[in-house]
């Protein structure tokens, strides 16, 4: 599984990396999470808004610091 959060860095944005982090680990499942910074990536993927997370390539929040049980929920 790839877990990606596009962001710039800002601090919703490392918060977001931290609850996705912690909902991996929590569940014990096997992911690797990405901090993707560039902004053309996130046009990509139609993402206009940070911070955003995508898993296994489909965008499941964007402009918004997502829940722990809503990323464990997208997870498992």
């Amino acid at each position: 599984m790839k877990i990606e959060i596009l962001g710039s860095g800002c601090a919703k944005c490392k918060k977001t990396k931290e609850i996705v982090e912690q909902a991996v680990a929590e569940l014990g499942i096997d992911a690797e999470v990405v901090k993707v910074e560039d902004m053309d990536a996130a046009l990509e993927y139609g993402v206009m808004i940070t911070p955003a997370v995508v898993v296994d390539g489909d965008v499941k929040v964007a402009g918004k610091v997502p829940t722990l049980d809503k990323v464990k929920e997208w997870i498992s």
